[in-house]
């Protein structure tokens, strides 16, 4: 993946295109997301704001009668303010949201999500998501402070906000540490994996680092990245059973390429729905994220189509429908 650090102006075919601005970054640059490219325009009918909200509001249903919840990373709309992207995961009929370190918050672009927020900030986050009746579930890609001091300031802010996981790429030397937190604290470790040549783009590397630990440290199943780095994606699952926490879930454009893009659920190449049935066979409970990595003016609608074509899974996969 690349992305742009400032607006440019660049010459493409007979047309002009502009690059949009990058999140603004946290100090730890490894396990910060650059922006994605973006993707070809596909013409397809748009979903009416009632007729995503309804879509949301029923894949919530069909997730929960199999265990499972459905929300959005906000890097999916990275290019708003995390406030922003509140709202539109409400007017999604979704409820639950994982931030990303650097987001700017509100109007004040100088103050990003992450630990160091001032009260006065955690409170308006607080407020936010509760009147639009949605959780803050979880925070990454992020780092953590491999001290335990430091590591422990970051767990009491993610205790604070009421945070079930933090989403991470840790150093195999801080599992010591981190597996003495996550059950004092009852807040998860989930190992992301970003395409190769990070270091957990393997799965086996995941269960390396898991062997002999809490339960509270297992994968958060970025199953497009699989693709992207070549690794079938239910392969991988069916290797990191009853280690799953939660999915970063994505369907691509094309296997084993880098630069794929995601489209809407079940209209690519990653076997979405065979993925569904390999979590339902693992009786896996967790929650699903929304993530795109690119950007186009029919993002929103996509991202409706995603959630459309799960709830639909969902009822199947329950025996509500065939």
């Amino acid at each position: 993946m690349t992305r742009c650090k400032k607006f440019t102006l660049s010459l493409c075919l007979a047309g002009l295109l502009l690059c949009p601005q990058s999140h603004a970054a946290e100090p730890d640059q490894n396990l910060i997301k650059n922006s994605p490219p973006t993707a070809p325009e596909v013409a397809v009918t748009p979903m009416t704001p009632d007729e995503m909200k309804a879509a949301g509001e029923h894949a919530t249903k069909a997730a929960d009668k199999l265990g499972w919840r459905i929300g959005i990373q906000a890097w999916t709309f990275n290019k708003r303010t995390f406030f922003q992207a509140v709202d539109q995961v409400h007017a999604l009929g979704l409820h639950y949201i994982e931030a990303f370190p650097g987001q700017v918050v509100d109007d004040d672009k100088s103050v990003k999500m992450g630990p160091g927020l001032s009260a006065e900030t955690k409170e308006a986050i607080k407020k936010k998501l509760a009147d639009n009746d949605i959780k803050l579930v979880s925070f990454g890609v992020t780092g953590i402070p491999k001290d335990e001091a430091g590591a422990r300031k970051f767990f009491d802010w993610a205790k604070e906000m009421g945070l079930e996981t933090i989403v991470s790429e840790p150093g195999e030397d801080q599992f010591d540490v981190l597996n003495k937190l996550v059950d004092e604290y009852g807040i998860n470790i989930a190992i992301h994996d970003h395409p190769k040549p990070s270091h957990y783009w393997n799965p086996d590397t995941v269960l390396k680092v898991v062997d002999g630990r809490s339960k509270r440290i297992g994968s958060c199943a970025d199953v497009g990245h699989w693709q992207r780095s070549g690794v079938p994606p239910i392969e991988a699952l069916k290797k990191l059973q009853g280690r799953i926490i939660e999915s970063h879930f994505k369907d691509l454009s094309k296997f084993n390429e880098k630069g794929a893009i995601d489209v809407p659920w079940g209209t690519g190449t990653g076997d979405a729905k065979g993925m569904l049935e390999e979590f339902k066979r693992q009786d896996a409970k967790i929650i699903f994220l929304v993530e795109y990595e690119h950007y186009t003016p029919g993002l929103v609608n996509d991202v409706a189509r995603s959630i459309d074509w799960f709830g639909n899974t969902c009822d199947q996969l329950s025996g509500e429908t065939k």
